[in-house]
């Protein structure tokens, strides 16, 4: 288990959110009216539910309100039809991936990844001393399945799946996940990371969530920073059997606030419809985008999750700063896709000026 000491030996070598939240940040100034299309937020905020329980309980936030935790795990759990015990709350979906890390590799244990993929998993493993592998993607940008429990057969460990996958917004396909889930030995544990899987529309995908329920050896982590657009708030959950979650919630570091608490209530509270709504405003932003794309004859990696990756055919660590200097905030790179650029899907008056931006700069 990791003491706070231990946690914060981690910190300085750069593995906590704020080290990826910097990271990601843009190092130069940014023009005014500047679109921020780098780092996969929803662009239209929470829910105006969500934002006036957060006004009603602002003025009782001297107060730590644990007595309500709880209810409020109760709530989360059976939004997924699990059980309260069967969840494990943190500050948005990294410390709960963090905490599976922990408990579920070692020195003799490795993380098994894809990649690229999200970074912060691998990186926190690396820097613990545990084993990494890193699997590299498909020719079609998919995780190989085969790949993946071949490394896992060596020595157990966790394998960790971003699906659909960050920075590709590629998915695994659900029949490649059973594939996965089937072939899964006893010393080995998925992790899948669902934080965009609402945005996809795709019939091919489907969350693993099913697993868990079915006891398996598999984690599923879910955020509210993406589609519930409160990226700021820090608030997410893992679902596992509750001996998984007992062993993960000890290297657990935060507790997240009772204003992020009430805000994700009262967006549960919406139900299906606003996520439905928000999924079907993103999705036809992107097909506008990717058929402007094809016109201007860009190819791209056929995206399912709230940003895609666009082939430039220069190198974007040049590509980049020549978009922030017409206003428009891209993500950063994501070696070795080192001629893809990565943009969020933000508003359709966002995407007009990425358009333009990028004809400009790339003169397409």
């Amino acid at each position: 288990m990791l003491s706070r000491r231990g946690f914060a030996g981690l910190a300085t070598l750069g593995f906590t959110e704020a080290a990826f939240a910097q990271r990601a940040a843009i190092k130069m100034p940014a023009p005014a009216g500047t679109v921020w299309l780098n780092a996969n937020e929803f662009p239209e905020g929470p829910p105006r539910p969500a934002v006036d329980a957060m006004l009603r309980v602002l003025p009782e936030s001297n107060r730590y309100h644990y007595g309500e935790f709880s209810s409020f795990y109760g709530t989360v759990a059976a939004s997924e039809k699990l059980a309260a015990n069967q969840v494990l709350i943190g500050a948005g979906s990294t410390e709960v991936l963090h905490c599976a890390v922990d408990a579920f590799t070692g020195p003799k244990r490795p993380l098994i990844t894809p990649w690229p993929t999200f970074e912060a998993p691998p990186e926190l493993a690396a820097a613990a001393g545990r084993p990494v592998v890193k699997v590299p993607l498909t020719s079609t940008h998919a995780a190989d399945g085969k790949r993946l429990i071949a490394e896992a057969a060596k020595s157990g460990g966790l394998i960790y799946l971003c699906n659909p996958n960050n920075p590709t917004a590629a998915i695994t396909r659900k029949e490649d996940l059973a594939w996965i889930v089937a072939n899964l030995s006893p010393e080995t544990y998925l992790l899948v990371d669902e934080a965009y899987l609402h945005f996809t529309t795709s019939p091919d995908t489907e969350s693993a969530l099913k697993y868990v329920r079915d006891g398996k050896n598999v984690i599923v982590t879910r955020t509210f920073s993406k589609i519930y657009g409160m990226a700021g708030l820090r608030a997410g959950f893992a679902c596992a059997r509750p001996d998984l979650i007992e062993r993960m919630a000890p290297y657990r570091n935060n507790v997240i606030s009772i204003v992020a608490a009430r805000a994700v209530l009262a967006a549960l509270d919406m139900g299906a419809n606003m996520i439905e709504e928000r999924r079907a405003k993103i999705g036809r932003t992107r097909t506008d985008l990717c058929a402007w794309l094809r016109g201007k004859k860009l190819n791209f990696i056929e995206p399912h999750a709230n940003f895609m990756m666009i082939d430039v055919g220069r190198n974007v660590r040049e590509v980049g700063p020549a978009l922030l200097a017409k206003g428009v905030a891209v993500g950063r790179p994501f070696p070795p896709y080192d001629k893809m650029l990565r943009v969020s899907i933000g508003t359709d008056a966002e995407m007009g000026k990425f358009r333009g931006a990028l004809s400009e700069v790339l003169a397409v």
